[in-house]
């Protein structure tokens, strides 16, 4: 029991990896709450996760502010905070991604970052302790032709990282983020263009370990991260990709 005793808020907890780290949290004796922009789905996984859901837009101000004033009210006092809520535009060629594609992955993927942070970071300061996690991608580390402007987003993703566990050290607060290769998650398919046996096997082709990541593997990562096992470790961007980066 890891978290036991623990507090926990995970962003876009409704599906994929964030669903795998709310049953892992949880499993690990956390209390758990869920946000999602899909209130059904967020509201399933916390019932299967015996956690708290909850409706979030992760990109929107007002939006973070009412899930700081929820999260406080039903949780208390927050230990660990996942942003996990992410999306990404099709595959295409850099110049050709529309303005709207480009602007919701940077509000989707940066700018809520930064509201999380508004809203949460504070109170974690006060209390001089919290661990924040930081979903981003070996995107940003290795990045593949025609997913330009999500590879950027994550690469700022870990550049954010080491800026706030830099700066919030000092407080009690680790910082740290994972790095996952593509998973059986919603947005596989748009990573590769589509889903077929030849999509997966060419994708498949460039993990050493030849499999996609799991909401499982980012549970584990995610669990031991956030732990007190790792109170000795901030600033890192750690690769969950099969070798995908080697």
């Amino acid at each position: 029991m890891q978290l036991s005793g623990k507090t926990a808020l995970i962003t876009g907890g409704g599906s994929g990896f964030g669903a795998g780290i709310a049953r892992a949290f949880a499993a690990e004796g956390a209390r758990v709450m869920v946000a999602d922009i899909n209130p059904d789905a967020a509201k399933d996984i916390a019932a299967e996760v015996g956690g708290i859901a909850a409706t979030v837009d992760v990109a929107d101000n007002t939006s973070v502010a009412g899930l700081a004033y929820a999260a406080s009210d039903q949780l208390g006092d927050l230990d660990i905070l996942v942003n996990n809520a992410g999306v990404t535009h099709l595959p295409a060629a850099m110049e050709d991604i529309s303005e709207a594609d480009f602007d919701r992955v940077q509000a989707v993927n940066t700018k809520s970052v930064y509201l999380m942070a508004r809203h949460f970071v504070p109170a974690m300061k006060a209390r001089q302790t919290g661990a924040v996690l930081n979903i981003a991608s070996t995107a940003g580390v290795s990045p593949r032709p025609n997913l330009s402007w999500y590879n950027a987003s994550k690469g700022w993703m870990i550049t954010a990282t080491k800026a706030m566990a830099v700066e919030l050290a000092p407080f009690g607060i680790r910082v740290n983020a994972l790095n996952p290769v593509a998973g059986e998650t919603p947005l596989l398919p748009s990573f590769m263009g589509g889903d077929t046996p030849e999509l997966r096997a060419k994708f498949l082709a460039t993990i050493p370990l030849g499999r996609f990541s799991t909401p499982q593997d980012m549970g584990a990562a995610a669990t031991f991260l956030c732990s007190d096992a790792a109170s000795m470790i901030t600033g890192v961007a750690l690769e969950i990709d099969g070798g995908r980066c080697v």
